[in-house]
């Protein structure tokens, strides 16, 4: 019988504070998600002595949340971030915080780029907002223009997300933008025995011969004329996407992009099990199934809902595209 152990720390102003008590801890990770999330849920009082934090924890706090099991030194860092808002519920108290992109919710300078690129863009926004973070690019999308108005950091990296497919996500903790392909970065290895590692599954398997998409991409050039690009099976269900000033040459790249997220072989669905083993979005999964050998292979970890508390700790994990037999 394993333990539940944790070490949540705030720093703020240069001073730390760790918590005492716990009642659960939630955190949400994704590669289709911008930022990572995480609740801390906290009893609003304790032996009948209210919980007083507001001189020790706000807005912008800094906070790292380590949990594992038994000793202090199997704690994994599960979280890095910041104090989004600290909210009273129900007799309880919730802090909610955010991955570094709660630092990118500003306002940057009215700006018309042409032309540019998807890395230039991104590293324009690290230099107004923090130059301390570095970038980690490895997927260039042309644009012809590029414009900036009225917008927040977050807004901009939105949409860039949601034009180029690029996977784009923050690694707080190392003070890294990444911006990268879909399903191409990978942070490390972890293995599941269908019959050992997973207490359920809510799986469904979908080979590639039953998804068929024709996915086409559309943008306006800068005298107004609209030009496309078409990827995938003729006949198949019709996706078309409308991006800016995207260089023709890479209308291609992005068709693939979608088309690899919508129609390669997959689970869709989740697996739950515990904090061991740790894994994180971009990890390659290998599974293993002795009911259904056909189903093995190395699949894309596509998100991570960590939930953490006195009854124990629970990792549900979203499968994606399958990489490998």
């Amino acid at each position: 019988m394993y333990n539940m152990i944790w070490n949540v720390v705030f720093t703020t102003k240069g001073k730390e504070y760790s918590l005492g008590i716990v009642s659960d801890i939630t955190i949400n990770s994704s590669v289709d998600n911008l930022v990572d999330t995480a609740v801390i849920t906290l009893p609003e009082a304790v032996m009948n002595q209210v919980l007083n934090l507001e001189d020790k924890i706000g807005r912008g706090s800094k906070v790292t949340i380590q949990l594992g099991y038994d000793f202090e030194q199997n704690l994994k860092t599960e979280f890095v971030g910041y104090v989004q808002d600290i909210v009273t519920n129900d007799s309880s108290l919730k802090i909610n915080c955010e991955d570094a992109l709660f630092l990118f919710r500003k306002s940057v300078k009215d700006v018309e780029l042409k032309p540019t690129s998807l890395p230039k863009i991104a590293q324009l926004l690290l230099n107004e907002i923090d130059p301390s973070f570095r970038l980690v690019c490895d997927y260039d999308i042309s644009y012809e223009k590029f414009v900036i108005h009225q917008a927040t950091a977050y807004d901009v990296l939105k949409k860039l997300a949601e034009e180029t497919k690029a996977n784009i996500y923050f690694d707080t903790e190392k003070k890294e933008l990444h911006v990268h392909p879909p399903y191409l970065e990978k942070a490390g290895d972890v293995m599941y025995s269908m019959q050992k590692d997973i207490e359920k599954s809510s799986l469904e398997y979908k080979k590639q011969i039953d998804r068929k998409f024709e996915i086409t991409v559309e943008r306006t050039n800068l005298k107004g004329k609209v030009e496309s690009f078409t990827a995938g099976t003729t006949g198949g269900d019709k996706v078309t996407l409308k991006v800016g000033s995207v260089a023709t040459s890479d209308l291609k790249k992005i068709a693939d992009a979608e088309l690899i997220r919508r129609s390669a072989d997959a689970y869709e669905g989740s697996i739950d099990g515990w904090l061991i083993p740790f894994v994180k979005p971009t990890y390659t999964a290998t599974v293993k199934d002795d009911d259904y050998p056909d189903k093995n292979g190395k699949y894309y970890v596509v998100g991570v809902t960590t939930s953490f508390s006195e009854s124990g700790g629970k990792r549900t994990v979203k499968l994606g595209v399958k990489l490998s037999v």
